[in-house]
């Protein structure tokens, strides 16, 4: 798709925006309560999507069922603004959110942020992200460091949990068998799931819930020829390799008229198979014989998970909301050399590269004064982490002292209601940080809802980042290299600026949601690897760019009684500043990206019928072309992603009440596996410099889903 085509779909969705803002339709209020799920994130309280200050994304369990996904990292790639990038010999799945990675936001399952490799929230591998007996997702766009502190600065990701069933007994067991690329067997290539979850409603106030998936993805073999192949030519092993997870977990909820508790437990296990491509030939030349081996590896990672969530109201009218949790995350990493004919090991080591262990609390009370207009809410959070991470303080070191950092943190907002139309909420946050400076973060987020379904929101925020355990840490200092983390840098600063119009209006049976939406990020003290030294050659992690975002999203959807549809498109211009660099240039450079979708319920048949798609734009960044001008200075060339696209499609079919599912699926239709990233020199064209291919994918996989539902 060239970018003259971009812009002219573009301006059919301002049109078709402008047609549908236009209309001076009447509600009806039945029709709008339908449209009013209740959220929670950035909430004082449970409420209306429409009554959120906060612009709310609700990803629904119909719409989780429909895709068949086996992790969030599925379910989040056909929205706009984000990006998944896989990785094929990690195995992880990471976001780009706004053009900033993983770091840069905060997933929370229950309000709670979740442990990871080098801290609590951010960097989470989303492939280890169960969805069995989750309710919907929120997503909220933009700093919200006041809510949630540090590291959300682009936005947060809220995952919230099933806590009630409506019968007794609620009893789910399924399989899920899927093909990886064209590659299928029972056992040795494709994806294996099997999951079973219990829930039961013991009284009127009390719910308890267990869980167990697992999910065997077999690896890809591409072009590799697998665990058993013993030529020396490069092709033992997997083009994505393969691993093995389990999830269990439990739940426990209690529920009166003034007081909610719930605990969960959850337990992650994952075990990920690394095969060495160079072969040893082990020649014995006295017998005439050779044994062949490689240096193969087992990474295995254990998640422990205990979140306890409180909330209630007292008779007077206050209400408060509390959460604990300690978790722990430990990846080991188990080397040897396996010999392939006789399936012998030797030299073998056994240890524990990364843990972090993480106690979080958080709580607020609100409703203090009885007002209509008028309430504040009062807030605190606690962090104590501690930690270690060989693997991102460099090979040579093997550094393995646990480093801690813990903070405690005040906030407050006030909302105030000028009208049952107009509202405003500013707040405030302090935090207190045992290795970095204090920070003070604000926000200020306003609505508006106007006349005949128009809804106006506006939000400023800020957040920052804290240093990664590499960026503080990392040493790798050898004859031939020389790179090292910073204790001294200083957390980035991030600001946001967000303007939302939307539009709902009905049409007889037809509701229609119309979105217009402005952002605006910028980051400060941006943290990268810099040559610090230039003889001899020394790299070092500064405080030295600057980031900025400018974007507008144009999102529309319709719903009837039996199908639904949204088309939608967002332009992204992201500028990137180093400022020790000569010759860096901080231009802009625009991003497109088209996500549609559409679901028919055959009611007849008790079908739904689901189609989505997203376009990728070409993606083009500044980068260093190795190369330098006549006084020394790093000369820079452009670098280009090409464009691409995502396609799957699912049919799901009930049997007997809906006791009985089955979900035939298509994931990657277009069947993508690699897209080209193209360097341009100095003095030519994009395609005058250097291409390599970048891996996105393993091509077109179809999947059967069995899902048995035993309600009394």
């Amino acid at each position: 798709m060239s970018l003259n085509k971009n812009n002219y779909l573009l301006f059919f969705l301002i049109i078709l925006n402008s047609v549908v803002f236009a209309q001076n339709t009447e509600t009806d209020s039945t029709k709008t309560e339908q449209l009013h799920e209740i959220v929670i994130t950035g909430q004082y309280n449970p409420q209306s999507i429409k009554k959120s200050v906060h612009n709310v994304k609700v990803i629904d369990r119909q719409q989780i069922e429909s895709q068949a996904a086996n992790n969030i990292a599925d379910l989040l790639n056909f929205n706009l603004n984000l990006t998944i990038i896989p990785n094929a010999q990690t195995g992880k799945s990471n976001i780009s959110f706004f053009g900033l990675d993983e770091q840069y936001f905060t997933i929370l399952v229950d309000n709670i942020p979740l442990v990871s490799d080098s801290g609590v929230g951010n960097n989470i591998d989303l492939t280890q992200i169960n969805l069995d007996d989750i309710e919907r997702i929120e997503i909220v766009e933009g700093a919200m460091g006041v809510e949630y502190g540090a590291n959300a600065v682009s936005g947060v990701i809220n995952i919230i949990t099933k806590k009630s069933i409506d019968n007794k007994w609620e009893i789910q067991t399924a399989i899920q068998e899927e093909t990886v690329g064209d590659e299928y067997a029972w056992f040795n290539e494709g994806r294996h799931i099997q999951l079973v979850n219990v829930a039961h409603n013991i009284t009127d106030k009390w719910f308890t819930r267990v869980g167990f998936n697992r999910n065997q993805f077999a690896g890809y073999f591409g072009d590799q020829q697998g665990k058993e192949y013993y030529q020396n030519d490069g092709l033992r092993g997997y083009e994505w390799l393969p691993k093995i997870q389990l999830n269990t977990n439990a739940l426990i909820n209690y529920q009166s008229e003034a007081f909610r508790i719930t605990y969960r437990f959850d337990y992650f296990n994952e075990i990920l198979n690394f095969y060495g491509t160079t072969v040893r030939p082990n020649i014995d030349i006295n017998a005439q014989t050779s044994n062949p081996s490689a240096t193969d590896r087992i990474f295995k990672t254990n998640r422990f998970v205990n979140n306890i969530n409180l909330s209630g109201h007292f008779k007077s009218g206050i209400n408060y909301k509390a959460s604990f949790s300690y978790q722990q995350q430990e990846r080991r990493l188990n080397e040897f050399n396996y010999f392939i004919l006789t399936e012998d090991t030797s030299n073998e080591t056994d240890e524990t590269y990364q843990s972090t262990k993480v106690f979080f609390s958080n709580g607020a009370i609100n409703n203090l004064i009885k007002n209509e207009k008028f309430n504040f809410q009062l807030g605190y959070e606690t962090r104590f982490i501690e930690g270690f991470d060989t693997q991102a303080t460099g090979v040579q070191t093997q550094l393995d002292k646990s480093q801690s950092v813990s903070s405690l943190a005040g906030y407050a907002s006030v909302e105030y209601h000028f009208t049952d139309k107009i509202s405003v909420r500013p707040g405030m946050r302090y935090e207190y940080n045992s290795q970095f400076n204090s920070k003070v973060t604000g926000s200020l987020s306003a609505r508006y809802l106007m006349n005949h379904g128009f809804e106006l929101r506006a939000e400023l925020g800020s957040s920052y980042r804290t240093p990664s355990f590499e960026e503080l840490y990392y040493y790798f200092v050898d004859s031939n290299h020389d790179v090292q983390g910073n204790e001294n840098l200083n957390p980035e600063n991030g600001y946001t600026a967000f303007l939302n119009l939307k539009k709902r209006s009905w049409f007889n049976k037809l509701a229609l949601v119309n979105e217009f939406k402005i952002s605006y990020l910028s980051l400060d003290d941006k943290i990268d690897l810099a040559i610090v030294n230039a003889l001899p050659l020394q790299y070092q992690y500064i405080n030295i760019d600057n980031y900025k975002l400018i974007g507008a999203t144009i999102d529309n959807s319709i719903k009837a009684d039996n199908w639904s549809f949204n088309l939608g498109a967002t332009l992204q211009g992201i500028s990137r500043g180093l400022e020790n660099e000569a010759n860096a240039n901080n231009d802009f450079l625009y991003a497109f990206q088209i996500n549609s979708g559409a679901t028919y319920n055959a009611e007849k048949w008790d079908t739904y019928f689901t189609v989505l798609y997203k376009y990728n734009g070409a993606q083009e960044n500044y980068v260093a072309s190795g190369g330098t001008d006549s006084e020394g200075n790093n000369l820079f060339v452009k670098e280009t992603l090409e464009a691409y696209s995502w396609l799957d499609a699912s049919i799901k079919k009930s049997f007997f009440h809906d006791v009985f599912n089955v979900t035939l699926g298509a994931r990657n239709i277009l069947d993508i596996t690699t897209v080209d990233l193209q360097n341009s020199t100095s003095n030519g064209g994009t395609h005058a410099g250097n291409t390599q291919n970048i891996t996105l994918g393993y091509g077109r996989s179809f999947y059967l889903k069995l899902l048995y539902k035993f309600k009394f």
